[in-house]
């Protein structure tokens, strides 16, 4: 029997590294804040999707304002997100039953296509955990920070072809990341797939997107405006 599909976005920060005084998941793109981009993304490619938006407690009244007014009234329950990711993950888990399918996602990763979506959730049935990577491209240095502030090289090599970077959405039968995020807090869960490795959960990879970019500073507002404008951007 398939699963249900639940989807929780992730926009609990206050995007301090954009450098302005409206978090950065509801600055405009494309005429709509990213937020919005996201979900709807998302409820294109699974119109069944039952959706868990995470915001930053100061917001949720602004969130919930801007859907009535914008009349985007999709339906969405509305968490607080907590002091890290990760506990904003938690809190928004404590809605999603067991026996489900749950993806986590980056509210400020607008651009992931349609097509992709879709392929994701239909292998996600299979496996307990798929988390989709990219290669790293970039030549990759090891340095350690002096006492002046100043990096120098450690020597250490680095096989770039070993290195990939992961993205969202990450997708886990709920069960058991509900279990995994049971755990402890650990400053090295960066991610969903970090919280259910420690806990024991092989985690599957397959190949994401070079455009589903996370949109974090200035320059990636800019990129994502230019690949809103690319001809082929209904992102099929």
């Amino acid at each position: 029997m398939e699963r249900k599909k639940f989807l929780i976005v992730t926009a609990g920060g206050m995007g301090t590294r954009m450098g302005g005084s409206v978090p950065k998941q509801f600055l405009e793109l494309d005429g709509k804040p990213i937020l919005r981009l996201t979900i709807e993304r998302f409820l294109h490619a699974e119109p069944d999707l039952q959706v868990i938006t995470v915001l930053p407690q100061a917001h949720v009244s602004t969130w919930r304002q801007y859907c009535i007014k914008a009349d985007f009234t999709i339906p969405q329950r509305l968490v607080k997100g907590g002091f890290t990711r990760f506990h904003s993950v938690q809190n928004a888990l404590a809605f999603v039953p067991d026996g489900a399918l749950v993806a986590v996602h980056d509210g400020v990763r607008p651009l992931l296509s349609i097509g992709r979506i879709r392929e994701l959730f239909t292998r996600a049935q299979g496996v307990p955990a798929l988390i989709p990577v990219m290669p790293v491209t970039d030549t990759l240095k090891v340095l350690e920070k002096k006492a002046d502030g100043s990096l120098s090289a450690t020597g250490e090599p680095m096989d770039r072809s070993r290195i990939f970077g992961a993205q969202t959405p990450q997708i886990f039968y709920s069960e058991l990341l509900k279990q995994a995020y049971g755990q402890g807090f650990d400053t090295l869960f960066t991610d969903d797939a970090s919280v259910a490795e420690r806990y024991g959960i092989p985690l599957t990879f397959t190949e994401g997107e070079r455009l589903n970019i996370k949109i974090t500073t200035p320059e990636d507002l800019v990129l994502a405006k230019a690949i809103m404008e690319m001809p082929d951007q209904g992102r099929a």
